[in-house]
């Protein structure tokens, strides 16, 4: 008599000890050789919410995360049905007389816009290249790209900030001082924010300390060009320009999209977001400012003709555009792409407001469907995701001036004074996503309509 040896029982996965717990997503795998397509609903299910909470992370908006979901879905014979926000997602999908829940969330919101391009071609190519894989191939593929390493090191982020908070302070009326001191501040300051996120530091502890450091390092900055070059007290204005690295431009974008579209969960959700972010930066910023006794004073003018101011916008807002988009970590010729637009658009924003009557909420609707437009003709020759470029190309048309001077001014019981700055800034917000969605709109037929 011989004695039959029991069957081996799966090695099961030790839990994950985080807050938000690492999902084991290869524990959905049942059968090793069956085609994607031929799994069981809940292999399938587990890659269509794995490639929307991929998306999600990379601080694209929900009609972009759907879509993709939707496309997952279709090649693997699912319907899928997502509630979308700005760290969760919940979603069902159905197959026959089956369907299968999930819901899913981030530990913490943020922008890649290397990593989104890269799940938009994964996406893209999933019906002709994964769909007839078996489940463990497309698994170890996402894989792949979720483990992308982040292009830049904190101090290249800090030099990118640097560079377009340099070109930003110029464009709002800066001189050489304010930009080499922005400079400093900026580039001080956003590397030092880089390497609390490395360490996985809270949001709103990394936002407050780099904003405080930068502006720090400006005065110091400042105090050493009056002790070495004598320079006039007035240039202690562009320490704003130190803090605007820290502008919510994605959330704030892509919230008006969502709302646009009806996503309203991941739109309001964007919006609280990109509200507290600013809100908490301000305020660090006005309490640095008030400690030593600085304020937000008109920049004095430049001197210079027209055509001259014209010829520098061009190139400054390339390097504000080019920094912000390297801080989101593009891709240097997806940076240079959206430098390229930004800096057209951004010019022309500039000089409708100098050269016509046009008021500036208009002007920045008018730059913003340039850089929609141009960005959807990119988006069609060489398949860069649209928000990658049209973010970064209208971050630098954000008041961030606008919004630092109204919380500035409410802080000193200059309520009037302070609702009417704030008033300006809202109005140009919301003219911004406006005119990306008429570029949208009109270059894009599945965006212009809902179904």
């Amino acid at each position: 008599m011989t004695d039959k040896q029991a069957p081996a029982r799966p090695v099961a996965t030790p839990l994950s000890q985080r807050h938000h717990m690492t999902i084991p997503w290869k524990d959905f795998i049942r059968n090793e050789d069956v085609p994607a397509k031929r799994a069981s609903i809940q292999e399938r299910t587990s890659i269509v919410g794995r490639i929307g909470i991929l998306m999600l992370s990379c601080g694209t908006g929900a009609w972009r995360v759907r879509d993709a979901m939707n496309h997952v879905a279709r090649s693997l014979n699912l319907t899928c049905s997502a509630d979308i926000g700005l760290i969760s997602l919940h979603y069902t999908c159905f197959s026959q007389h089956h369907s299968y829940t999930q819901v899913l969330s981030l530990p913490n919101t943020g922008v890649n816009t290397d990593k989104l391009d890269s799940l938009e071609r994964f996406v893209a190519a999933f019906d002709e290249q994964y769909a007839n894989r078996t489940i463990r191939e497309i698994h170890t593929a996402i894989d792949t790209v979720r483990q992308r390493p982040k292009q830049y090191p904190p101090l290249m982020l800090g030099l990118a900030s640097a560079i377009a908070c340099m070109g930003f302070i110029f464009l709002l009326g800066g001189g050489i001082p304010e930009m080499i001191c922005s400079f400093a501040g900026a580039g001080v300051g956003n590397y030092v924010r880089a390497k609390m996120g490395k360490h996985s530091l809270t949001t709103i502890a990394g936002i407050a300390i780099s904003v405080a450091v930068a502006c720090l390092v400006y005065m110091a900055s400042f105090e050493l060009l009056q002790w070495g070059w004598q320079i006039a007290g007035h240039h202690e204005a562009g320490y704003i320009g130190a803090m605007l690295f820290v502008i919510p431009g994605f959330p704030f974008i892509t919230s008006m999209l969502d709302i646009s579209k009806l996503d309203m969960r991941s739109g309001l959700e964007r919006l609280a977001y990109a509200i507290m972010i600013t809100l908490v930066a301000t305020l660090v910023g006005w309490l640095v400012a008030i400690s030593f006794n600085f304020k937000p004073a008109d920049f004095m003018p430049l001197g210079l003709s027209p055509l001259a101011l014209l010829l520098l916008r061009l190139p400054a807002s390339f390097c504000g555009v080019y920094g912000f988009s390297v801080m989101f970590n593009s891709s240097q010729k997806m940076a240079i792409t959206a430098g390229v637009i930004g800096a057209l658009a951004n010019t022309l924003r500039l000089e409708l407001v100098s050269l016509t009557a046009l008021p500036p909420a208009a002007a920045a609707f008018c730059g913003a469907l340039v850089a929609g437009l141009l960005a959807s003709l990119v988006n069609r020759y060489n398949g860069y995701p649209r928000i990658s470029l049209t973010v970064p190309a209208i971050v630098i048309m954000v008041p961030g001036l606008y919004i630092y001077r109204a919380i500035y001014n409410i802080g000193s019981n200059q309520i009037g004074v302070g609702a009417l700055w704030l008033t300006k800034a809202v109005l140009i917000i919301m003219f911004l996503p406006l005119g990306l969605f008429v570029a949208r709109a009109l270059m894009d037929r599945e965006w212009r309509h809902f179904d």
